[in-house]
């Protein structure tokens, strides 16, 4: 019997499938269903599936799965949703290899029952399931397209993993106007069983697929996405397109930690670590896929740009920045290898600027000089139409110059703009996959994403760093919290978690008199502050539960009673259960780290700017966890306030090191220790790297 990880080859490569509901109306999705995978020159079996029987498509119709002669690989469900289970038995029983389920009217209408029997009888016979509430799939290594769309697929580079039927379906019609090929499209649906993970797991390794398009509106198993696109982006370009861009999402607000992970925040940073590609809309992700299926990769990060207008060269030197692409600077190479084909009140500058006056011929000698010129990687070769330009020499030129960049292995985009000559020629140069655009941003973008994919893959590191904790203390302390029947940490148990995971915290106890507040005063020295422990006074400051800058005894005496008073009138009913008596840390730079369990992708650790003005700047990272110091450190580096921990006016760079490592170490407690929920140290204060750093306040929310 196959694993439930295994088969999954059977999807895109089956040598037979049976169509169940199959129909001679040919207005019916089991007519188009068979009838596409018939017409669509699929090499294998083809066994519609109907208790009426007769002949449909010239083929015998049999009566159930199980009268089938053969050994079945696939079957794809089109009958009516109350019929499916007893459908989905009966093919396991046959040892059907795969399941399509294109019928609706499970999970997505609520119906979650039936779901479960459904993988549950699939599992027990190790079959896999493709939906249910899916368009079918297209496969161009079997030649197999079993959607029941009304346009025929064309063969090529681009995988298309949909978790939307309509969209799915509509991409397919769109895939043909912009003649993209696909080596195939899945449609995913409910992803009871079969999902990203499974399908790019065979993807990644499939020979056909130059890069692959993901259009997202949820995730499940969110851990196994990450590895599964880790490991694919090593290979290929993945581009994914996410709906759903809500700041609230479905995250508990809690912890700052909460309210500032809104669900499109994490799922974007996400996709950052694993190297992913996010495209906003269908048409940017279908131009950067395009160009990354057929461009060649650069060798270099070097670029050029070719223009005959200084403005739209401005432009483009502006994208370059955007999107992240360096351009050539060797000004003396650019002038010897310029000279000849730019006119003296021209530009070799970078960008090269042929003037307005550029003819075809001119064009066709600058943009073969980068074929030619070892260091020049890339070119961006931008056209504005003019009177001097025969129009008809546009499309050759175009052609034959993308063809030498092909020939040198060098990738190359074209901006022209002007009227219906320079549009009739973006139609023609795009149906023969010639990266032409009618705008320098488009254009540009794409080579960015090259430029982006090709970064990412080369700074990604599988390599993962943990700190070592005693979770043994860690779980006793939760222990005690949930006997107390809460779902929080006490100020002092966030303490000796920080304690127990090695994070350097201000000296602290906990006083329940007047008397010890003083004593322990003494013991600990002055500065001090003092802050109410109380399970029922989460925000101790809005509350009046904090006093700063205590200096001797009876500023202690004093601020003692005045946060029993404050409390007491802000809750009457609070539980107080002591007062806290810290060491008063010395300014330094405040900092947030906090990490929590995501519900689609597990631990999940932030840095950002902290104090009380958290919530008001959001200036905010986020990774998945693990990660490595490489990672923690670009984490950093993504906050606006990062120039701060580098230190500015001549103040000392920060203890960067020691607050990475109390990233990993929050990030150790919220993988090791699965019943803690979050946790936000707010502020860390971070010093001079000689004096190290403090976490001066914790926060850490658990479950039973």
């Amino acid at each position: 019997m196959e694993t439930h990880s295994s088969g999954i080859q059977y999807l895109f490569e089956p040598r037979s499938i049976a169509v169940i509901g199959a129909s001679r109306d040919t207005d019916k999705i089991g007519y188009k269903i068979t009838n596409n995978i018939v017409s669509g020159g699929y090499r294998g079996h083809v066994y519609p599936v109907n208790p009426q029987g007769g002949e449909i498509l010239g083929r015998p119709v049999y009566k159930s799965v199980e009268d089938i002669p053969g050994d079945v690989d696939m079957v794809s469900i089109v009958i009516p949703a109350k019929f499916v289970v007893d459908s989905v038995a009966a093919c396991a029983r046959k040892g059907v290899k795969i399941a399509q389920i294109i019928t609706s009217g499970f999970a997505e209408t609520g119906n979650v029952e039936e779901e479960r029997k459904i993988v549950a009888i699939a599992r027990e016979h190790g079959m896999r399931v493709l939906g249910p509430n899916i368009f079918g799939l297209y496969s161009s290594a079997a030649s197999l397209n079993s959607t029941f769309s009304a346009t025929a697929v064309q063969p090529g580079r681009v995988a298309i993993l949909t978790q939307s039927g309509a969209l799915g379906i509509a991409l397919i019609g769109k895939t043909a106007v912009d003649n993209i090929g696909l080596s195939t499209i899945v449609s995913i649906g409910n992803k009871c069983d079969i999902d990203e993970a499974d399908l790019l797991e065979y993807l990644m390794g499939n020979d056909d697929t130059n890069v692959i398009l993901m259009y997202i509106e949820g995730v499940k198993n969110g851990d196994r996405l990450i590895r599964a696109l880790m490991s694919t982006t090593d290979r290929k370009p993945v581009v994914v397109i996410k709906s759903g861009r809500s700041k609230r999402g479905a995250m508990a607000a809690a912890s700052h930690t909460g309210s500032l992970a809104g669900s499109d925040e994490i799922f974007d940073a996400i996709m950052k670590q694993c190297g992913v590609i996010r495209a906003d809309s269908i048409d940017e992700a279908f131009d950067w896929c395009k160009f990354l299926a057929f461009s060649p990769k650069p060798k270099g990060n070097k670029s050029v740009i070719i223009t005959n207008g200084g403005g739209v060269g401005v432009m483009a030197t502006d994208a370059c920045e955007r999107y992240g692409i360096d351009l050539y600077d060797d000004q003396a190479a650019l002038a010897k290898s310029f000279e000849k084909v730019v006119p003296s009140f021209g530009s070799t500058k970078n960008p090269v600027d042929l003037t307005g006056g550029a003819t075809g011929k001119d064009y066709d000698l600058a943009l073969t000089v980068p074929t030619a010129t070892p260091g020049m990687d890339a070119t961006i070769a931008l056209y504005c139409e003019t009177a001097t330009f025969d129009s008809a020499d546009l499309v050759p030129m175009i052609r034959a110059t993308h063809e030498k960049h092909v020939r040198a292995g060098k990738p190359v985009c074209y901006a022209i703009v002007g009227g219906t000559s320079v549009n009739e020629a973006i139609n023609t140069l795009r149906h023969e996959n010639v990266p032409v655009y009618g705008d320098v941003y488009q254009a540009v973008s794409c080579l960015g994403m090259m430029y982006r994919f090709e970064r990412s893959r080369t700074e990604k590191s599988a390599i993962t760093d943990e700190a070592p904790i005693d979770i043994a203390a860690i779980n006793r302390i939760i222990d005690g919290a949930l006997a107390d029947k809460r779902n929080f940490l006490l100020a002092s148990e966030g303490s000796a978690v920080m304690r127990a995971a090695g994070v350097s915290i201000p000296q602290t106890k906990v006083a329940h008199t007047i008397e010890e507040a003083v004593q322990f005063a003494e013991e600990i020295g002055y500065p001090l502050v003092l802050k109410v422990v109380s399970r029922d006074i989460l925000h101790k400051s809005d509350a009046g539960g904090v006093a700063l800058d205590i200096v001797n005894k009876e500023e202690v005496m004093d601020a003692y009673e005045a946060i029993i008073h404050n409390c007491r009138a802000y809750d009457p009913g609070a539980v107080i259960d002591g007062i806290e008596v810290c060491e008063m840390v010395s300014k330094g730079t405040e900092i947030i780290v906090g990490a929590r369990r995501d519900a689609s992708f597990g631990p999940i650790v932030m840095c950002g700017f902290g104090g009380i003005y958290v919530e008001v700047m959001k200036d905010v990272a986020f990774r998945g966890y693990p990660f490595n110091r490489a990672e923690a450190m670009k984490m950093l580096k993504e906050l606006r306030s990062f120039p701060l921990l580098l230190g500015v006016r001549g103040e000392a760079r920060k203890d960067i090191e020691g607050l990475i490592d109390a990233m990993i170490k929050v990030g150790t407690i919220i993988r090791k220790c699965p019943r803690v929920t979050d946790i936000e140290i707010n502020p860390v204060v971070v010093y001079e790297q000689a004096r190290g750093h403090k976490a001066v306040d914790s926060r850490i929310l658990i479950t039973g």
